[in-house]
């Protein structure tokens, strides 16, 4: 076996790898796959309730 039979072969092996790699990742490779669920969002807690308004402080004022 010479070194260019060699290297093509080395080279065709390589190839199939990336085009195997390209059709897995890529967007040819994503239609047989289920689609990802969507995240389930948390509902929020209602904010605290504002306390009420408080009236006028009355203190006693000495004279």
């Amino acid at each position: 076996m010479t070194s260019q039979s060699f290297a093509g072969l080395l080279g065709t092996i390589v190839a199939i790898v990336a085009l195997a790699a390209a059709v897995y990742y890529g967007p040819i490779g994503q239609f047989g796959k289920p689609p990802k669920p969507a995240p389930v969002a948390q509902p929020a807690e209602p904010a605290p309730a504002a306390p009420p308004p408080r009236g006028p402080v009355v203190r006693e004022v000495p004279n």
